[in-house]
């Protein structure tokens, strides 16, 4: 039996889907009321913050896929994304640890590879990052970065206490699903045909390859105690819209914001928010992302896998695809 949390979420909808391909038992935790359809997987209302439900839905259970977790750069998010990300986390790991023989993967983020200082530095070159890369606790990091840094250290502790576990880092991940929340907004803004973008460049990758390349780890390898970057290309955010636009027939944007007019956005939505309890359009660590271009190094899956990622292209396709349905 596997035990998928965050099923319901974009990599963890898609990690059930390879896992029923594989024939495997499954079940998932879900929060809210309404049980999710998915056909072949036993559903189990939880909450990675509730560590005795955790422990009741482990029973039987031999492997591990830990997707859940919340995205956010909003202000208001950054003590839900310390009781989500670390303690959710904390609470898997100490599950898995009662429970000798389970097998755990770690949905991380590349934002845990930290980096920060080093994107600041003007007229440099594309930064290099891969698994190696150290977290400078001295410099600025956002909310968001911080609570996956520390969710992998729970998951460091939990390998050093016994616990076979492997963690994957993606980029921006790309799939088709809910368009109003997380990477999928950028499909949404090319289809509105908004006329701005943002002078930085993004990473991103396909959302199959996140899900086939973590059931592999788990499942078809005994690795332990390491993490994967899942990456497939960088490239500059006006390009990755302008394919977006030209999928849907859309005008795609034409007008480059300087990092003067982000400052300033970012700041008056900031205000926006503070007056009103909405969620800022954009923020601070949003305004600043990529503005030194980053390129997160996926060769050691692609050497440990022997495969490689599917062309951005053909994502970006099949996203378009799928989302007009």
């Amino acid at each position: 039996m596997i035990l998928v949390t965050g099923g319901s979420g974009l990599v963890g909808s898609f990690l059930l889907a390879e896992l029923e391909q594989r024939g495997l038992p499954v079940r998932a935790i879900y929060r809210g009321e309404q049980v999710p359809t998915v056909a072949r997987v036993e559903w189990v209302p939880g909450d990675v913050r509730d560590g005795l439900g955790l422990r009741a839905a482990l029973d039987g259970v031999t492997h591990v896929f830990h997707c859940a977790g919340l995205v956010s750069y909003a202000p208001q998010d950054e003590e839900e994304l310390l009781r989500v990300n670390v303690e959710g986390t904390a609470n898997v790991v100490d599950a898995c640890l009662e429970r000798p023989g389970i097998r755990l993967g770690f949905v991380s983020s590349v934002a845990a590879l930290g980096g920060g200082k080093a994107a600041e530095t003007p007229g440099a070159g594309p930064l290099l990052i891969d698994e190696k890369a150290q977290w400078d606790l001295g410099a600025e990091h956002s909310a968001y970065a911080t609570s996956k840094y520390l969710a992998e250290l729970e998951v460091w502790r939990g390998v050093s206490e016994g616990l076979k576990a492997v963690m994957v880092n993606p980029s921006v991940v790309l799939g088709p699903a809910d368009w109003s929340r997380s990477s999928t907004r950028l499909f949404r803004y090319a289809y509105d045909e908004h006329r701005f973008y943002t002078s930085s460049t993004i990473n991103l990758v396909d959302v199959r390859d996140v899900a086939e390349m973590l059931a592999s780890l788990v499942l078809d390898t005994t690795r332990s105690g390491e993490r994967y970057v899942l990456n497939a290309e960088s490239r500059p955010l006006g390009e990755v819209l302008g394919l977006m636009a030209a999928e849907f027939g859309k005008r795609p944007p034409a007008v480059a914001v300087p990092n003067w007019a982000a400052e300033t956005i970012w700041r008056l939505e900031h205000a926006r928010s503070l007056l009103t309890g909405a969620r800022p359009l954009i923020t601070r660590d949003t305004a600043r992302a990529g503005r030194r271009p980053f390129e997160y190094q996926a060769d050691k899956i692609r050497r440990e896998l022997q495969r490689e990622f599917r062309p951005l292209p053909e994502t970006i396709r099949w996203c378009c695809q799928e989302l007009v349905k």
